[in-house]
């Protein structure tokens, strides 16, 4: 590149082996970065979270993503941060690149959910409060609105880019098509995309083949793999069946009919392949994604720091 032989090698950007470039951007994300749904809500401990956050930054990681709904209640996993960000970070504030979103549901009425103006402008403010910040790093539109206006809800996220509110802008959970007239839109208006997060893991791979992958690696925008584990199912956990206290035992999002007997004989053949290699199905699995064309960064979460070190292993 022109510009690089014009920095001191002491600087260059390469020597950060745990860090990618996301997209065509200036921003560097860390090969693990630290999701905040599930484990941060209202029953969870201060001190362990605190824990779990801390270590992560000890470890580099300083991507912190969060959006408006995550909890449970709707916002606590933002207040929570908000907290540590308080007691922790309050000095580390310009090393973090911390991420929210709107688009789920997060209150009552026909303004609390979806992309109109009205929701993405009143959930950014309500974001800020919650989190103690002037602006947040990124700001995603969380899903597709079928009945939105496509124009309202990028020029809604143009406006608060210039309005200060949010540095960069991702995307999540869109279609292909939606993906490039965005990325035409936002790019037109000088706002281009920073990144697209999707789901991508050995046993969910619709990015790849619906072309999405390709899509951003192709035109300089980052892609950041969410539930990389599959919410846990790619460890050694589940390779029994079900077992009591796990995820899948407790209401919630993994339900227990996922779990055939053909999906245990598949997750016990991969475990037997890592094994082979020295390493956890988790580590493999890990891997695996970050050695994907066009894969910037892979987003864990975390119960307990002795889970997030195990996570941190696919970078060794």
């Amino acid at each position: 590149m022109y510009m690089e032989k014009y920095i001191p090698s002491s600087l260059r950007y390469d020597d950060y082996a745990f860090y990618s470039r996301c997209g065509n951007s200036g921003v560097l994300l860390p090969k693990v970065s630290l999701g905040f749904w599930q484990n941060f809500g209202a029953d969870a401990s201060y001190d362990n979270c605190r824990a779990i956050t801390r270590l992560a930054f000890d470890n580099g990681i300083t991507h912190f993503d969060l959006a408006n709904n995550y909890g449970p209640p709707p916002g606590f996993a933002e207040e929570m941060v908000g907290r540590m960000l308080k007691d922790d970070f309050a000095s580390h504030r310009d090393e973090l690149l911390i991420a929210t979103k709107a688009g789920y549901d997060m209150w009552a009425g026909p303004y609390g959910s979806w992309g109109s103006r009205k929701h993405l402008m009143a959930s950014v403010n309500q974001s800020l409060r919650r989190l103690g910040l002037d602006y947040v790093d990124i700001f995603y539109i969380h899903r597709y609105d079928p009945v939105t206006p496509l124009d309202e809800t990028l020029q809604t996220l143009v406006d608060i880019v210039r309005a200060g509110k949010a540095l960069y802008i991702g995307i999540s959970r869109w279609p292909l098509d939606a993906l490039k007239y965005a990325n035409e839109f936002l790019r037109s208006q000088g706002v281009p995309p920073l990144i697209f997060q999707g789901r991508l893991n050995m046993l969910d791979r619709a990015v790849q083949e619906e072309g999405i992958l390709d899509y951003c690696s192709d035109n300089g925008i980052g892609f950041i793999s969410f539930s990389p584990l599959a919410q846990g199912v790619l460890t050694a956990r589940y390779l029994n069946g079900i077992p009591e206290g796990s995820r899948m035992s407790r209401a919630g999002s993994l339900k227990p009919e996922m779990l055939t007997p053909e999906l245990i004989e598949h997750l016990n053949t991969l475990n037997a392949i890592a094994t082979e290699r020295g390493e956890s199905l988790a580590t493999m699995a890990l891997k695996w994604i970050l050695e994907q064309k066009g894969v910037t960064s892979v987003l864990v979460g975390a119960r307990n720091p002795e889970q997030l070190k195990e996570s941190l292993k696919c970078c060794k």
